[in-house]
């Protein structure tokens, strides 16, 4: 009896450090995760701004990393135009009315100041869009034109074209066309196309905005009628 009492003291002493040091390793875990975590969002709290100033600075000096080629290029094709030392604009666009208050529209690629104090620009590729009282439209294109803004004067050159909206198309190499009282002329040889036929004359002279065309000089003109041609 006297060996058993002696030997239950010794069994508690051996196992109390154990416990004893399991429960303060429990204890630091808490600890050690609660310090690691501060310090990361510390560390977060000074990088955030810092990243914030670097891309405010790389937006603003952006501009200043673009190649120094392309704004070469840019400033040589605006020298190019500009030749006669006058400002040229790129698909300019001028609208305005007739006499009988009907709109008309000249657009072209590009245009020049011809002399400093004057209205009048040279166009490249122009067109003339014209509108009818009833509704319908005649468009005129060509390779150049000069048009007189005060006058509403559009003289064309190269490649010629009229359309009307009523399907007739006439072709020439010069026309003169005055925008205010809807009327062109031209005085070299022409040749068109339409519903009633093919014509071909030395010159025509259009009125009242296409409603009616004379033709001059030696013409002409083969009317289809009935699926037969007539030839005058």
């Amino acid at each position: 009896m006297a060996a058993t009492t002696t030997d239950i003291p010794a069994m508690a002493a051996m196992k109390g450090p154990s416990v004893t040091d399991k429960r303060g390793r429990r204890s630091l875990a808490p600890r050690r995760f609660t310090q690691g975590y501060s310090r990361f969002v510390h560390i977060v709290k000074f990088l955030l701004p810092v990243g914030a100033v670097v891309l405010l600075a790389l937006v603003a000096l952006w501009p200043q990393f673009a190649p120094d080629d392309l704004r070469f290029r840019i400033g040589f094709a605006a020298i190019k135009a500009g030749l006669s030392g006058d400002p040229s604009m790129v698909n300019p666009r001028y609208v305005g009315t007739d006499q009988e208050e009907q709109p008309y529209a000249v657009t072209a690629e590009l245009a020049r100041s011809l002399s400093e104090g004057t209205a009048k620009v040279e166009l490249d590729m122009p067109k003339a869009d014209i509108t009818l009282d009833d509704g319908t439209w005649l468009v005129l294109t060509a390779e150049t034109g000069v048009f007189a803004r005060a006058e509403k004067t559009l003289d064309l050159q190269g490649a010629v074209n009229l359309y009307h909206d009523s399907g007739y198309e006439f072709r020439t190499e010069s026309a003169a066309i005055d925008l205010a009282k809807g009327s062109a002329v031209g005085n070299v040889p022409v040749a068109g196309q339409g519903p009633f036929g093919n014509l071909e004359a030395q010159g025509f002279r259009l009125v009242d905005k296409g409603k009616t065309i004379y033709f001059t000089g030696k013409s002409k003109l083969t009317l289809f009628s009935g699926g037969k041609k007539a030839t005058q």
